[in-house]
């Protein structure tokens, strides 16, 4: 098996165990991470964000496919259900990734999902009604990248 098919396959079968460890071990400390809630982490960051989710996941499972990789590039699909903490209420989120390998790891991850669809489950008739808008998109945005500042700030003071 191709050495960044690996990597991916190891990524997500990680992910399904809620192992952050493993996930934050795939990238490279020049890394860079996208998706449409978190916008742009540096390395540090999204080692940190995989660290808050997998520690905090209510009622988690996630599914990957067609994993396509060579020596530079690769991508696939994966589904992650779960509860959305904030509401209680469940989510399907479908996602396609797109990943940038530098020496057997991940330099550059995009996580590609459809804001609004994801708002319906997530924030109920809110993101039905309102889900494609910016006003609620960049409060959810707020609210995410809050969240992620606080985990490190206490997980810094917890670390000797």
């Amino acid at each position: 098996m191709q050495r960044n098919v690996k990597l991916i396959h190891d990524f997500y079968n990680a992910f399904a165990r809620l192992d952050y460890q493993t996930m934050q071990a795939a990238y490279a400390d020049d890394a860079i991470f996208y998706d449409p809630v978190f916008e742009s982490l540096d390395a540090a960051q999204v080692r940190s964000m995989w660290q808050m989710l997998c520690t905090s996941a209510k009622n988690f499972s996630l599914r990957h496919s067609e994993v396509i990789a060579d020596e530079d590039y690769g991508s696939c699909n994966w589904t992650a259900n779960y509860t959305f903490s904030a509401t209680g209420r469940p989510v399907q989120n479908k996602i396609h990734a797109h990943f940038r390998f530098k020496d057997g790891k991940i330099l550059e991850h995009q996580d590609n999902f459809s804001f609004y669809t994801w708002s319906r489950q997530a924030l109920g008739l809110r993101g039905t009604l309102l889900g494609w808008s910016n006003v609620v998109r960049e409060k959810v945005r707020k609210k995410a990248k809050q969240n992620l500042h606080n985990f490190i700030a206490v997980n810094e003071r917890l670390t000797p």
